[in-house]
C-alpha cells in the first residue's frame, strides 16, 4: 500500500471512530469532574468541607482502581459496543443521583459508585484503538482521543457557571448541574449502540483489502516489536513492565486530577461571580487542548518512542504548578496554570504508545486497565492531599507546591522507567533465545 493510500485509510478510520469516542469521553470527563464546580455551592448547602470534598472526589478513583481490570476482562467477553453502552447508562444514572447528596456520607457513597460504573471506559477505549491503528499511527490517534479531557472543561466551565445560578422545581443550581450532565451520558448510549463498530471486519465502510491491510499491519507490529499476547492475560498483572508503567503513570494523574478538581477553587478566589469563574477556568483548558494536539503529533513525527517528550511534559507541568502558587497577580496565576494544563494533559497523549508498543491482544487489554487503574490512584491522592492542605492553610498554594513536587518526581521516574523497561526487555529476549536442556522451546506467556 502506498503512503498516500495508507494516509487516506487512516484518515477514514479516524473520522469514523474518533468523533464519537471523543464525544463519549468528553461526557465522561464532565460527569466525573462536575463535582469541582458543584462544590462552589454544594459544600455550604449540605455541609461538605474542603477535606471531605477532597476525600469524596478521590473515592471515585479507589473504585476505579478496584473495578477497572474486571471491566476490561468483561469487555473482551461482551464486546466494546455493548460494554460501553452499559457503562454510559450506569454512570449517567449515578451522576444524576448526585443531586440527592445530603451530606458527607451520601457524597462518599455516590462518588464511589460512580467510579464503579465508569471503571473500564478509558482503558477500554485505549485498547480499542490498538485494534484499529498500527503502532506508528497510534500516538496521533490517542492524542486526538485525549483532547476529550480539556474539551470537557471548555464546555463545562461556562455551562457549570451558568447552571450554578439556576434554580427551579425545588432544585438548586448544583443539583441541576448533576442532572443535566448525567442525562447527557444516558442519551449518548443511543449513538454508541448504533454507530460504534466492534472491529475492522464488522464495518461496511472498509473494503476487504483495507480490513486485510489493518490486520496485517497489526500482526507485523506484534512480530517486529515482540509484542506479547499470552494465553493467560491475567498474568500480566505481575509483569514487571506493567508495574513500571503503572508507577510512571501515577504522578501524571496526581497532577491532572489535583488541578482539575481544585482549579475552580483557585480561580474563584480572584473572580467576581460563578459565571466569571467558569469562563476564566476555560483559559487553561484551551491551552491544554492545544497542548494535546500539538505534542502528540510532534512526538509521533520526531520520536520513535516517547520517553523524551514525556519527561519534558512532566517538567513543564511541575513548573506551571509551582509558578501558579508563587505569583500573586491573577494574570500570572492564570498564565502559570495554563502552562501546567498544557503539559499535564499532554502527558497521556504520548504515554500510551509506550505500553501498547510491547503488549497486544487480550494481554494488552488487561495491561492497559492495570496501568490505568493503579495510575488513577493518583486521582485519589491529588484531590485529597490538596484538600487537606487547603483546609489547613486556607489557601490552595501549598497544594499546588505538592503537585509540583510530584510532577518533578514523574520526570525523574521517566528516565528510570526507560532504563528499567529496556533492561527487562533485553532479559526476556535473552531467556527466549536460550535453548532448554530438556529440548523444549522457551516461549513467553
Amino acid at each position: 500500500m502506498t503512503q498516500v493510500i495508507e494516509t487516506a485509510l487512516i484518515r477514514k478510520v479516524t473520522l469514523r471512530l474518533l468523533p464519537l469516542l471523543v464525544a463519549l469521553y468528553t461526557v465522561a470527563y464532565i460527569d466525573r469532574s462536575a463535582v469541582g464546580f458543584a462544590q462552589l455551592s454544594m459544600g455550604a448547602d449540605v455541609g461538605i468541607g474542603d477535606a471531605a470534598f477532597g476525600l469524596g472526589a478521590g473515592l471515585f478513583f479507589i473504585a476505579y482502581f478496584l473495578f477497572e481490570v474486571p471491566s476490561n476482562v468483561l469487555m473482551q467477553k461482551y464486546g466494546p459496543r455493548m460494554w460501553f453502552v452499559r457503562i454510559l447508562v450506569t454512570w449517567g444514572i449515578i451522576t444524576m443521583a448526585m443531586a440527592l447528596t445530603q451530606g458527607p456520607v451520601s457524597f462518599y457513597v455516590l462518588r464511589f459508585l460512580l467510579g464503579v460504573a465508569e471503571a473500564g471506559f478509558y482503558p477500554g477505549v485505549i485498547f480499542y484503538l490498538t485494534t484499529w491503528f498500527p503502532h506508528r499511527h497510534r500516538t496521533k490517534a490517542t492524542g486526538t482521543f485525549v483532547i476529550s479531557a480539556p474539551l470537557a472543561f471548555i464546555i463545562m466551565s461556562p455551562l457549570a457557571g451558568w447552571l450554578l445560578g439556576v434554580s427551579g422545581f425545588g432544585l438548586s443550581g448544583w443539583q441541576w448541574l448533576f442532572v443535566v450532565v448525567g442525562a447527557a451520558a444516558v442519551l449518548m448510549a443511543i449513538p454508541t449502540w448504533k454507530l460504534l463498530p466492534e472491529g475492522p471486519r464488522q464495518v461496511k465502510w472498509l473494503s476487504k483489502d483495507e480490513s486485510d491491510w489493518i490486520e496485517h499491519e497489526l500482526a507485523k507490529d506484534k512480530a517486529e516489536r515482540k509484542q506479547e499476547d499470552g494465553k493467560n492475560p491475567l498474568r500480566t498483572l505481575i509483569d514487571k513492565r506493567v508495574l513500571v508503567f503503572a508507577l510512571l503513570f501515577f504522578p501524571s494523574t496526581v497532577g491532572v486530577y489535583g488541578l482539575s478538581f481544585w482549579l475552580p477553587q483557585v480561580v474563584d478566589r480572584f473572580s467576581t461571580s460563578t459565571l466569571q469563574t467558569g469562563l476564566l477556568t476555560d483559559v487553561p483548558y484551551l491551552f491544554a487542548l492545544v497542548g494535546v494536539l500539538v505534542t502528540s503529533r510532534w512526538a509521533a513525527r520526531h520520536f520513535k518512542d516517547n520517553w523524551v517528550p514525556l519527561a519534558c511534559l512532566f517538567v513543564g507541568a511541575g513548573l506551571g504548578m509551582g509558578a501558579s502558587a508563587t505569583f500573586g497577580s491573577p494574570a500570572m496565576q492564570l498564565a502559570s496554570l495554563s502552562l501546567a494544563a498544557f503539559c499535564v494533559y499532554s502527558i497521556a497523549g504520548v504515554f500510551w504508545s509506550l505500553p501498547s508498543g510491547v503488549l497486544a491482544g487480550a494481554t494488552a487489554a488487561v495491561a492497559i486497565a492495570a496501568i490505568n487503574s493503579f495510575g488513577n490512584l493518583g486521582g485519589f491522592i491529588g484531590p485529597y492531599v490538596v484538600g487537606l492542605f487547603t483546609q489547613a492553610t486556607g489557601t490552595t498554594e501549598a497544594g499546588m507546591y505538592f503537585l509540583m513536587v510530584v510532577l518533578f518526581l514523574g520526570a525523574l521516574g521517566t528516565f528510570a522507567a526507560r532504563r528499567a523497561v529496556g533492561r527487562i526487555q533485553r532479559s526476556d529476549d535473552a531467556v527466549a533465545a536460550t535453548p532448554r536442556t530438556d529440548g523444549a522451546d522457551v516461549t513467553r506467556v
